[in-house]
């Protein structure tokens, strides 16, 4: 756990506090810190060796053709990996700005950090401090290591913590976020640790992948992608109840759906396919999953 001293700005727990959970509090906890700690696949490495912002989640927007060149170019691979990374940088530049107006008084918390990408550029863009959230001591390691390099590390830091019991202040934090985490929680206990470490007025953020209600149940292409990273997606419906449940009233939704499939497309054609990349394509085509953007604040 982190043994590091905390000051008067930082967040930190009091008596009346949920309770620090050091690491995983269930067996399937344990299994996704065990995923993540084992998870070896080159793609968020790579993507995040173009410019030192690691990544763990997918990208938006149109492709930039012209960035690719030609396939005869002995660099075009190269150049389609910045690519993909550019699109996955401007999914992590819309989920920020959609937080609202912060300064450098403010602290932010990401549930479910990763390597740290979308932290490092929130203090970059808010000069906020960011704590963020992981089960994996290998990807908090990772963050808090790049933090270091980048000299951050007073302002930027990740630690191994269940995000549904953290050991943040009641009502201290100005904005919170997950990008692409929610899958692995159960909505309703997430919201309402949201919506206590949030102050009112407060904004919370996701962007996720949830299968779409009109379509019935999650279809074979949602299953295999469940299957895939050992989570649960939910349904878009399932977010708002379980928001509006907890004092968080959704300011905007939005479906990304036909931003993220040129990310996609252009993936399934790079050396850093995996696998899943069609049913992520198939699900998005025939409707049964989409890619939304939910910003709501507590009230």
């Amino acid at each position: 756990m982190d043994t590091s001293v905390t000051s008067s700005t930082e967040l930190t727990a009091t008596a009346t506090d949920a309770p620090h959970i050091p690491g995983p509090a269930t067996p399937y906890q344990g299994d996704i810190a065990r995923y993540w700690d084992g998870e070896a696949r080159p793609v968020n490495l790579r993507l995040g060796d173009v410019d030192g912002l690691y990544h763990h989640h997918y990208g938006i927007g149109a492709v930039d053709h012209a960035a690719l060149g030609t396939p005869e170019d002995s660099e075009s691979e190269k150049k389609l990996i910045a690519e993909l990374h550019r699109l996955e940088s401007a999914q992590a530049e819309l989920l920020l700005g959609h937080l609202g107006d912060l300064g450098r008084d403010d602290t932010l918390v990401d549930a479910g950090c990763g390597r740290g990408g979308s932290m490092v550029m929130a203090h970059q863009r808010f000069g906020a401090k960011v704590e963020g959230v992981t089960l994996s001591a290998k990807q908090a390691d990772f963050a808090n290591n790049r933090a270091r390099e980048l000299g951050i590390e007073d302002h930027v830091r990740a630690r191994v913590c269940n995000m549904l019991a953290t050991p943040f202040e009641t009502g201290r934090a100005a904005a919170s976020w997950n990008n692409e985490s929610t899958m692995y929680v159960d909505l309703h206990d997430l919201f309402a640790e949201h919506s206590r470490i949030l102050e009112v007025g407060g904004r919370y953020v996701t962007i996720t992948g949830c299968w779409n209600p009109r379509y019935g149940q999650p279809s074979k292409w949602v299953s295999q992608i469940n299957a895939h990273f050992e989570c649960n997606i939910h349904s878009r419906r399932e977010y708002l109840r379980a928001m509006a449940d907890n004092r968080l009233v959704p300011q905007a939704v939005v479906d990304l759906t036909p931003d993220t499939l040129p990310y996609w497309e252009l993936r399934a054609t790079s050396s850093l396919v995996t696998g899943i990349e069609e049913a992520f394509i198939n699900a998005y085509r025939d409707g049964s999953f989409q890619y939304v953007l939910i910003a709501a604040d507590r009230v």
